[in-house]
């Protein structure tokens, strides 16, 4: 299905988080745009391991996705799943909300931006975890909470109070709980637990040498002390073994609970979620064991390649965030270094691609007075984002750390902010992003220029994003 030259060209945001709502608000004025997701709600993921042990909290990290997108922002909203992104024609099976399970609808598009994120539970078949919903319509009668429609919000709700009770159930009996994984997830679910609910006897392990995996030392050394503070119990260099593993009675001595542990909570790696995705674009490698979605410098989904691709569907095609590979090359010779799968770089990669869409849809339709002769040459490649490099690390409510100019090297930033101010900061990080996701002033006010900034830092862009600097 050819685009048409004449009105608003279509753009379909594939996913209604972080990404999906940054690229909306930034293409809304030159297209018509449509959001589909699969759940009905926004959900605030870096700050969710609080409302597990303070159901109370979720309040202040969700709302509904239709009144926001589609009365405030002034976009299109669809509550469904994409079933199959259609490269001949153009076109998106959704399953939407509320009908039979055979009923598709098929959404036409001119530009798609895959915002789909990710899981992370990489030892499931679906990648469950607690970190984020069970919202895939394959997924939900495999999962371990099946009783619970996390589509809606009010299912979500009914998962935290679940567990809040089990965990509390758990402090009653001074259970022990083993996290497996010291990254900055399990790290902070570790402390959290511990903060709220004092009776549970809690170990932490990794196969790292310490906590907190690439982070600077200064980082990992504050939050070892935290954590022997309040008397949890860190392992280090040891690998996890399964139950039914034969080495599966040496591992639990090692970390001291030679009958294991009341409960596992399992706290390591991500796993990808973009079923809707032809095989032919999907890794056949990386965390979880492959499946994300190969894309070149200027996010431009790729087929399959140990470099850069053969670009899919016209190039009409972004995939930002979490869905994609993440890295372009090969540890030999990176063209752009794995980056981290949290918020920010989300965003900044939408940034990008929203910029690279602009550009191709000047450049095939023209615009303005003088058309396609102002129209910029060449689209503007990405980089690892400055903000890739940030990692605040909570340890419960009152306590925190933050990270600034880490980068893909072992070992690198710097940590500039610690205990209580240091928490005061990530509460402040939240509640101005939930603010700016529902489309409010301050928020945006705040948000934008994080994302618009005329200069970077650190990382390994341009000195200015605008790459009109000769020394970039």
């Amino acid at each position: 299905m050819a685009p048409s030259p004449v009105g608003k060209r279509k753009v379909l945001v594939i996913g209604g988080q972080f990404s999906g709502g940054f690229t909306a608000r930034e293409l809304k004025s030159k297209f018509s745009v449509t959001i589909v997701d699969a759940k009905e709600y926004f959900e605030y993921t870096p700050g969710v391991l609080r409302a597990f042990v303070k159901p109370a909290h979720f309040d202040a990290l969700s709302f509904t996705l239709n009144p926001v997108y589609e009365r405030k922002m002034g976009v299109k909203f669809i509550w469904g799943e994409v079933l199959a992104l259609h490269e001949d024609r153009k076109t998106a099976d959704i399953k939407p909300m509320f009908t039979q399970s055979n009923s598709i609808d098929t959404v036409s598009w001119d530009y798609c931006v895959i915002c789909a994120g990710c899981n992370f539970g990489p030892f499931h078949k679906w990648g469950e975890s607690l970190w984020f919903p069970t919202i895939h319509a394959a997924a939900r009668p495999e999962g371990s909470w099946a009783h619970i429609d996390e589509r809606f919000i009010e299912g979500r709700r009914r998962h935290i109070l679940e567990e809040y009770d089990r965990i509390h159930a758990l402090n009653k009996q001074n259970a022990s709980v083993l996290i497996v994984g010291a990254g900055f997830i399990g790290v902070e679910w570790c402390t959290e637990i511990e903060y709220f609910f004092p009776d549970c006897a809690m170990t932490i392990m990794d196969f790292l040498p310490r906590c907190l995996g690439p982070l600077p030392d200064a980082a990992a050394e504050y939050c070892s002390d935290y954590m022997n503070a309040c008397d949890i119990k860190e392992f280090y260099n040891v690998g996890y073994k399964k139950a039914g593993d034969d080495k599966r009675g040496e591992f639990l001595k090692k970390i001291e609970l030679p009958d294991g542990a009341t409960k596992e909570y399992i706290c390591i790696g991500v796993k990808a979620s973009n079923y809707f995705m032809p095989g032919e674009v999907l890794s056949d490698k990386g965390p979880g064991g492959g499946g994300w979605i190969h894309m070149n410098k200027y996010m431009q989904v790729t087929h399959k390649s140990d470099e850069e691709g053969e670009t899919w569907c016209g190039g009409n095609v972004f995939a930002v965030g979490d869905c994609n590979y993440g890295c372009i090359g090969t540890p030999k010779k990176w063209i752009l270094p794995p980056i981290p799968k949290i918020s920010y770089p989300g965003e900044e990669q939408a940034m990008h691609a929203c910029v690279n869409l602009k550009i191709l849809d000047q450049r095939t339709y023209g615009g303005g007075l003088c058309g396609p002769c102002c129209a910029p040459k060449t689209m503007k490649a990405s980089w690892w984002p400055w903000g890739a490099g940030m990692f605040a690390t909570s340890l419960g409510p009152h306590d925190a750390c933050f990270v600034v100019a880490a980068n893909d090297k072992k070992g690198s930033g710097f940590m500039v902010n610690w205990w209580l101010p240091a928490a005061i900061q990530k509460e402040i990080i939240e509640t101005t992003k939930v603010d700016e996701m529902k489309d409010n002033c301050i928020g945006i006010l705040i948000w934008h220029f994080v994302h618009h900034t005329p200069v970077n830092c650190f990382g390994k862009g341009p000195c200015c994003p605008c790459q009109c600097c000769p020394c970039c």
